[in-house]
C-alpha cells in the first residue's frame, strides 16, 4: 500500500520536534516574567526611562525580540506562550474598581445653589469600566467589595489639624474625692469630625474624640421639666456593658421645649473668606448652609454679614431677615482668598452686633470658619479674654467649621465655651439642616446659663469612679457654689447627657488597695443611698443660680432601658476609639448594643451609628 504523504509529513514533524525539558520551561517562564514586570512596575503615568526599562512600545518588543534571541527553538516556543498568558492574565485579574466617581467639578452658584430648595448634592456619577468577556474556560472571579479592610487600614489624618491634650480626670476613690464637678456641654462637633474622619478611611487622635459631645450628639425620650423649672435632672442606675463588676450611673438633663414662640434674633454672621476656604466643603457649603437657617427666621429677626480675610469688610449691614432676596444676593457676591484676619473680623462683628442689640432680643455672632487663625488676634489668652468681655455685654458667639485639613480644634472649642455659645461641625448638607434647622431654637435661643452638676458619692457605697468624658468641662469644687464662675449654656430644647461608670464597694473590680499606714479612710453615710446630685443654673438675664438637689439610690429608673442601653453603646463606642483595652467587649458588640437600642429614629441618626461603629472596626 503507497504510504500516504500526509502520514511522512506527520512522522517527520513528530521526529523533529524535541522533547519538553521542565527546567527550560522553568527558566523561559522566569526570564519572561522579569521582563515583564520590569516594564510594567509601579502605577505611575510614566516611568524613568532606563536601559532595560523602554518607555515606548518599540523599545519594549525590542526587549522582547532580545530575550527571545538567547532562546533555543523550544526555549523560545515555550517563553512566547508564557509571556502571552501572563499578559492575558494581567488583563484578567487586573484591579478595577466599580466605584470610582468620575470627575465632577463643583462650583458655587447663588441663584442655583441658595435660591433652590435646599437638598443635598447628588454623588458624581459611576464610571463603570468595560468587563472583559470571559470564555467557558475561565472559571468565575468572586466580586471583591469596594472598601476592602486593606483599603482602609493606615489611612493618614488630614496633616494641619490641631486638637487639644486630654487630661482625663481618671479613677477616683470616693474616699479621698467624693465630689465630682463639671459643667455642662452641648457641642457636637467631636461626633460630626469623627463621622467625616471614618467615612474617609482613617481614625481621629484620641485627644479628638470628646465623648460627651458624641453623647450629645443624638436625643433620647427623657423627662421634661415640670411647672417654672427651666431644667429637669434625672438619673438612672444600670449594668456596665464592658464589665460585670461596676455599674453606669446615667445623669440626664433637659430643658423645657419651647412653645412655639421665641424671642427675636439679631445674628452676624461672621464669615471666613480666606484662601483655605476656597473649597466645595468649606464655602460653597458654608452659603449654603446659611440659607438654610434663613427660611427659620421671620421678620422679627435682623441679620447682617461680616467676612474677614486679610482684612474684615461689611458684605451687609443688618437687614431684616424678612428680606430674604437681599441677604441671598449678599451671601452669593462671597469668594474666598486672601489670608486670614481672625481678630479683625471678631472685632467688626462684635461692634456690629452691639449696633444691633435690642430689648428682648438674643443678640448672637456666628462665626463660620475652617478653623485657622493665623494673624490678627490670634492668640488664645487674648481670645478669651476679649470675648468673655463681650458676653458680659450680651452678645454670645457660637462657632461652624467647615472642611478638612484646617481645623484648630483648641481655638473653636475656646471660642464656644467663652461666647456662651456652642460649637459644630458642618460636613454635610444634611448635617447644615440638623444644626441650623431642626436644633435651630436650641441652638440660638438660651433657656438657661452657667449650668452646672455636682455629684456626691457615698464611700460607704461607691468604691471608685469616673466621669466619662467632659474633661475639658471639669471644675473646682468651690467653683459649683460661686455664681461669678462661667459655665455651659443650654438651649431651649436642648438635652445633656453624662456617664459614671461606678464600682460598688467589696466589689471585685476595686483597682485601689487599701492604705497599709495613715487613718482609716472615712466610710460616709451608712446610707442606702449611692450619691446626691445638685444642679445649678441660672434664668436667662439673672445673675442668681437657682439649685435642685435630689438623692441617687441604687435602683433609680427614671430614664427607659433602650436610652440607657444606647448611651451606653455610644460612651464604649468612645472609650474604644480612644483605644481603652475593654475586655471581652470590642467593636461588634458595641455595634449590636446600638443596633438593639435604636428605638424610633425618624432621621436615622442612630442607624447610621450603627454604621460607624462597622467601619471603626474595620480600620482598627
Amino acid at each position: 500500500m503507497t504510504e500516504d504523504p500526509l502520514d511522512r509529513l506527520r512522522g517527520a514533524m513528530k521526529d523533529g520536534t524535541p522533547p519538553a525539558s521542565d527546567a527550560a520551561r522553568d527558566r523561559a517562564l522566569r526570564i519572561a516574567a522579569e521582563n515583564f514586570a520590569r516594564h510594567t512596575q509601579g502605577s505611575q503615568a510614566q516611568v524613568r526611562p532606563t536601559p532595560d526599562r523602554p518607555t515606548k512600545a518599540a523599545g519594549f518588543w525590542k526587549g522582547v525580540r532580545a530575550m527571545l534571541n538567547t532562546l533555543t527553538p523550544t526555549r523560545a516556543l515555550v517563553g512566547t506562550t508564557a509571556l502571552a498568558s501572563i499578559a492575558v492574565a494581567a488583563v484578567l485579574v487586573r484591579d478595577i474598581d466599580p466605584t470610582r466617581p468620575a470627575f465632577a467639578p463643583s462650583e458655587f452658584d447663588a441663584s442655583d445653589s441658595l435660591l433652590a430648595e435646599p437638598a443635598i448634592s447628588p454623588p458624581a456619577p459611576q464610571v463603570v469600566p468595560p468587563q472583559a468577556r470571559m470564555s467557558n474556560a475561565a472559571p468565575p472571579v468572586a466580586a471583591v467589595s469596594p472598601i476592602a479592610e486593606s483599603d482602609m487600614a493606615g489611612m493618614p489624618m488630614p496633616e494641619g489639624e490641631q486638637f487639644p491634650e486630654l487630661t482625663g480626670a481618671g479613677l477616683k476613690i470616693t474616699a479621698e474625692h467624693p465630689v465630682s464637678t463639671f459643667s455642662i456641654d452641648v457641642d457636637t462637633a467631636s461626633y460630626a469630625l469623627l463621622r467625616s474622619s471614618l467615612q474617609g478611611g482613617y481614625k481621629l487622635p484620641a485627644d479628638a474624640i470628646r465623648i460627651e459631645e458624641m453623647l450629645n450628639y443624638f436625643d433620647y425620650a427623657y423627662p421634661q421639666p415640670e411647672g417654672a423649672d427651666a431644667l429637669r435632672p434625672s438619673v438612672s442606675v444600670a449594668p456596665t456593658p464592658w464589665n460585670p463588676d461596676t455599674r453606669l450611673l446615667h445623669v440626664a438633663i433637659t430643658s423645657a421645649i419651647p412653645d412655639g414662640t421665641r424671642p427675636p434674633l439679631d445674628l452676624v454672621f461672621l464669615i471666613d473668606t480666606s484662601g483655605s476656604m476656597d473649597m466645595p466643603d468649606k464655602l460653597p457649603l458654608l452659603l449654603r448652609s446659611f440659607g438654610l437657617l434663613l427660611d427659620r427666621l421671620d421678620e422679627n429677626d435682623s441679620v447682617s454679614i461680616v467676612t474677614y480675610a486679610g482684612s474684615a469688610g461689611m458684605a451687609l449691614d443688618p437687614t431684616p431677615a424678612s428680606e430674604r432676596q437681599t441677604i441671598l444676593a449678599a451671601l452669593g457676591q462671597l469668594s474666598a482668598g486672601g489670608g486670614t484676619a481672625g481678630g479683625a473680623g471678631l472685632e467688626t462683628a462684635y461692634a456690629v452686633a452691639e449696633r444691633m442689640q435690642r430689648d428682648g432680643s438674643e443678640t448672637r455672632v456666628i462665626l463660620a470658619t475652617d478653623g485657622d487663625f493665623n494673624l490678627g488676634l490670634s492668640d488664645p489668652a487674648r481670645l478669651e479674654e476679649y470675648i468673655a468681655e463681650k458676653r458680659e455685654g450680651g452678645v454670645s458667639l457660637s462657632v461652624l467649621g467647615f472642611g478638612r485639613g484646617n481645623i484648630n480644634d483648641a481655638i473653636m472649642q475656646s471660642l464656644a465655651q467663652n461666647g456662651n455659645g456652642f460649637a459644630a461641625y458642618i460636613d454635610t448638607l444634611s448635617e447644615a439642616r440638623r444644626v441650623l434647622v431642626e436644633d435651630m431654637t436650641a441652638s440660638l435661643v438660651t433657656a438657661a446659663s452657667d449650668v452646672k452638676v455636682q455629684i456626691e458619692f457615698n464611700p460607704a457605697q461607691v468604691s471608685e469612679y469616673r466621669l466619662i468624658g467632659y474633661e475639658t468641662r471639669a471644675l473646682d469644687r468651690t467653683d459649683f457654689a460661686d455664681d461669678r464662675v462661667d459655665a455651659g449654656e443650654v438651649g431651649a430644647g436642648h438635652q445633656v447627657t453624662a456617664i459614671y461608670e461606678i464600682t460598688p464597694r467589696g466589689s471585685a473590680a476595686e483597682r485601689a488597695r487599701p492604705l497599709r499606714y495613715g487613718e482609716a479612710a472615712p466610710v460616709g453615710t451608712p446610707s442606702d443611698e449611692l450619691a446626691y446630685l445638685s444642679l445649678r443654673y441660672k434664668q436667662p438675664g439673672e445673675t442668681e443660680s437657682k439649685l435642685i438637689d435630689m438623692p441617687i439610690l441604687p435602683d433609680a429608673a427614671d430614664i427607659p432601658t433602650r436610652e440607657t442601653e444606647f448611651a451606653a453603646a455610644v460612651a464604649g463606642f468612645g472609650l474604644l476609639l480612644r483605644g481603652e483595652d475593654l475586655p471581652g467587649w470590642d467593636w461588634p458588640e458595641a455595634e449590636a448594643l446600638a443596633r438593639g437600642a435604636i428605638g424610633a429614629d425618624p432621621f436615622g441618626y442612630r442607624a447610621e451609628l450603627v454604621r460607624l461603629i462597622g467601619l471603626a472596626g474595620m480600620i482598627e
